[in-house]
């Protein structure tokens, strides 16, 4: 039972206190409250400071500004910090975000880390609104204090009067005022000789892959762990354009998995037994097939289509009219076309409906809005009424005022981070990995992840700091019970296991 708001601090009782500066000078402004949770009969006291912490930035700065810096913009966090805690140099600290670009940290945040946690049921068996929060048995905080960062534009981020938003709306600048809050954060929170680990989500992986490199190189900033949550570090792997054949080799097991959960294939298989054959057809057959194009016989071509039609509950002829290579889309419209609904992106288990049964793709993704309502509900309660933090600015949960987003850095490359996870890997040789994907999540597919670890060119010395796990959930897999429950564990003992001397 959450213990609710015994006492609140007045500012600037936190890490974000702002030091003296002009009136006119933006300041940070957080709400310091305390509260207590009972996990299995252990009661955890914990302090919470949520609120805004001016970012500056030296490198814009003009002549005669004060301090030589120019405040760039407010960053919305919300720190967890556990009550007589032990020594902060044994106590780790990990910093949170999700993805987009253009997602708040309430994900993570309210579904598995934080020690309250959104209900809203599950695939098939949602509870609708209005919605609730409950305690989270499955907490992080009982192994580390927890800091979750909304980038800007994101949650209560915003860029101070006169900036511009754009500026920071790209994969260099996002990662650059990211990076720069959690220098700042660790320096006034004394906490530069703590574990310090990062978990993102989603693009929040490639953010988290940027960082390892930018806080090593920019600040010297050393991490412990990184978890990477419905991971993408090589966008090659789910770019269906044209000519690009990867994308339909990785995700075929993914459809094989979906097919599989909605009884869409013959027989009475496990799912592990058709994810192995999926992906040794993938991996062998499939993707031989496709990289002979033009030069593949008809009689080959039917027996590719018979193979990839018994694993994905699909027809031969919808895979011979599609020349061996389904797209996203196209699937998720066409595996229950017959039933008259479609399959999740995020979250395949999920089934929507769509105006147009006919039509050739969905009309949008029934597992994104399945559990959007639940979320916003749920976090704009949270910081309110329990944080006390008072904004009547919207809490920005999935906006996409960041777009365009820029990838300049790449020119016309796709791109990838995971060279920059592994050169960070090379020069930290402490520093670890953890890798969470789900079955059913058709975003980041599982075995595109797989892919892209195959691909990382570690030494072989250091692929054992790298660990995976695979759950029976989609992108969010913590919304399915048992997934959440599991990748609880996982995560506890990736963190002890990266903190051993």
């Amino acid at each position: 039972m959450l213990g609710r708001m015994t006492e609140r601090d007045d500012p600037p009782a936190s890490p974000a206190a702002s030091t003296d500066r002009p009136k006119d000078t933006p300041r940070d402004e957080v709400s310091v409250t305390h509260h207590s949770v009972t996990l299995n009969g252990r009661t955890l006291a914990y302090t919470v400071t949520a609120g805004t912490m001016v970012l500056n930035d030296e490198a814009h700065a003009k002549d005669g500004e004060s301090e030589g810096v120019k405040p760039r913009a407010r960053v919305f966090f919300v720190a967890y910090a556990l009550d007589g805690a032990p020594d902060p140099r044994t106590r780790p600290v990990t910093f949170s975000f999700n993805g987009g670009p253009g997602s708040s940290s309430v994900w993570l945040h309210l579904g598995v880390l934080g020690p309250r946690r959104v209900v809203m049921g599950d695939a098939g068996a949602l509870t609708g609104p209005p919605y609730d929060l409950t305690d989270n048995d499955f907490t992080l905080l009982t192994e580390s204090d927890l800091v979750f960062i909304d980038p800007v534009s994101t949650g209560y981020s915003r860029v101070t009067e006169g900036e511009k938003p754009g500026d920071f709306h790209g994969f260099g600048r996002d990662i650059e005022s990211v990076g720069d809050f959690i220098r700042l954060w660790v320096s006034r929170a004394g906490r530069w000789l703590s574990p310090k680990f990062l978990i993102g989500e989603s693009y929040g992986t490639t953010r988290a892959a940027g960082l390892s490199g930018y806080l090593q190189q920019r600040h010297g900033l050393f991490l412990n762990g990184i978890m990477l949550v419905s991971s993408i570090l090589d966008f090659s792997t789910v770019d269906f354009t044209p000519g690009h054949d990867l994308p339909y080799v990785v995700h075929l097991p993914t459809q094989a998995a979906t097919a599989w959960y909605h009884g869409a294939l013959d027989g009475d298989r496990t799912l592990a037994a058709v994810l192995a054959e999926a992906e040794a057809f993938a991996d062998g057959e499939y993707a031989a097939a496709l990289h002979l194009g033009a030069r593949l016989d008809d009689t080959r071509r039917a027996e590719v289509a018979r193979t990839y039609a018994r694993l994905s509950g699909l027809s031969e002829d919808f895979i011979l009219r599609s020349d061996l290579r389904v797209t996203l889309a196209r699937f998720r419209k066409e595996l229950l076309r017959g039933r008259g609904v479609t399959v999740g992106r995020l979250d395949s288990r999920f089934t929507g409906l769509d105006r147009d049964s006919g039509g050739a793709e969905p009309s949008d993704d029934p597992s994104m809005t399945a559990i959007l309502g639940s979320y916003t509900a749920a976090m704009n309660h949270y910081v309110r009424v329990e944080l006390g933090f008072e904004s009547d600015l919207p809490y920005e949960i999935l906006t996409g005022r960041v777009r365009p987003w820029s990838y300049k850095e790449f020119e016309n490359k796709h791109v990838r981070v995971s060279d920059t996870l592994r050169e960070a890997m090379h020069q930290n040789q402490h520093l670890k990995v953890f890798v969470a994907s789900g079955y059913y999540d058709f975003a980041t597919p599982y075995h595109a992840t797989r892919h892209t670890l195959d691909h990382l060119a570690l030494h072989g010395s250091l692929r054992g700091n790298v660990r995976v796990a695979y759950y029976e959930a989609g992108h969010m897999m913590y919304v399915h019970q048992p997934s959440l429950a599991a990748l609880a564990d996982d995560l506890r003992t990736f963190l002890a296991w990266a903190v051993e001397r």
